[in-house]
């Protein structure tokens, strides 16, 4: 059932009017709140608990009083830092601007990934295609891309990538191997990062990676230095041909925020190779951020807008799963969840499936 915070009204109206000026302006207070944070404004601000004047932070910032002028009143109305008798003091909204290491990493991967490309969110709906994606370069979707993005822009796209996920793993690990495990696929591996917590955390464990075969070639590089690397081997192919079949023979297959980035039918297509791939005794083990399964509403918030972003920018066809969607997908695909643990890390939900009897 849906969280009934979206089933009745949010706001009284003036509430819902000054929501509505600031969606209207989201383009500007989103730049003039990164600039707050970029030319360290707010970090001065937070050292000085009896404020500064204009001239003072502009100083500090090396900035023309005009440009601090025009950010700092831009910030009054937003509610990121107050006057009081001509000194300007931090609120707790500008604290988590600055502090929030989550706000930090998701603000990044707007600017740098998805800020241009969210122009054509229009074109995108209606062709179901990733029409803002051009502005970063020529392709398809934005996964056979990454190796080649430019260096902020692939930093931004890893370190939102990694920071929900990495947050997770530990936890995940625990669940994972409670059972003995000595072969592991991991299905979209990306970089490595979840199939070298696996061979240190389990000393006979094997991992196969599966993905693209550019992202097995960055995998590779990534992983080359790791004392147990030669437990992690990759296979490079697109599960999305018809004629591609996953390696059999694991205990255990794994897909980490992979699912996400494929279509519904998509999806399908990929779970029906996993069951084909699957033995009798094998578990599968999905992990997503689930928007409708969060503990806080800001996190949600987060999720759904990050839909967008796959509209725009990765694929133009997936989305943030609503979890019921999913349990319907993993269904229909001859599977079954036999277990589900919410809130690991920052928000993800492990699936543990298996054949369904």
């Amino acid at each position: 059932m849906i969280n009934p915070r979206y089933t009745k009204e949010q706001y009284f109206a003036a509430d819902a009017q000054r929501i509505a000026h600031e969606i209207a302006f989201g383009p500007v207070t989103f730049q003039v709140s990164r600039l707050m944070v970029k030319f360290g404004i707010f970090s001065i601000l937070a050292d000085q608990k009896e404020g500064l004047a204009l001239e003072q932070i502009a100083q500090k910032t090396k900035l023309s009083n005009y440009a601090a002028q025009v950010l700092l009143e831009s910030s009054l109305t937003i509610g990121s830092v107050i006057l009081k008798e001509n000194k300007y003091l931090i609120t707790k909204l500008g604290w988590f601007l600055v502090n929030d290491e989550m706000v930090r990493v998701n603000m990044n991967f707007n600017h740098d990934v998805n800020y241009k490309g969210m122009f054509h969110l229009e074109e995108a709906l209606l062709n179901g295609k990733p029409e803002g994606l051009k502005v970063l370069g020529d392709w398809e979707t934005i996964y056979q891309g990454l190796s080649s993005l430019d260096a902020d822009v692939q930093k931004s796209w890893f370190d939102f990538d990694h920071f929900y996920s990495d947050n997770s793993f530990k936890q995940a690990l625990n669940i994972v191997f409670a059972e003995p495990v000595s072969k592991l696929m991991d299905i979209g591996g990306n970089t490595g990062k979840w199939a070298l917590n696996c061979v240190d955390f389990a000393k006979d464990v094997e991992v196969t990676i599966v993905d693209l075969p550019q992202q097995i070639e960055m995998m590779k590089h990534n992983t080359s230095s790791n004392q147990n690397a030669s437990r992690i081997h990759g296979v490079g192919l697109n599960l999305l041909q018809k004629d591609t079949k996953l390696p059999e023979g694991h205990d255990v297959i794994w897909m980490s925020q992979f699912l996400d980035c494929f279509s519904a039918s998509d999806v399908m297509r990929i779970l029906k190779k996993v069951r084909e791939a699957l033995s009798e005794s094998g578990r599968i083990f999905i992990m997503e951020t689930l928007w409708d399964r969060q503990k806080y509403p800001a996190a949600s918030f987060d999720l759904a807008q990050i839909s967008l972003y796959f509209t725009a920018m990765a694929n133009g066809n997936s989305k943030m799963f609503y979890s019921e969607d999913l349990f319907d997908y993993i269904r229909e695909a001859g599977l079954e969840v036999v277990k589900l643990t919410d809130n690991l890390g920052l928000g993800h939900t492990l699936l543990e499936c298996k054949l369904k009897k």
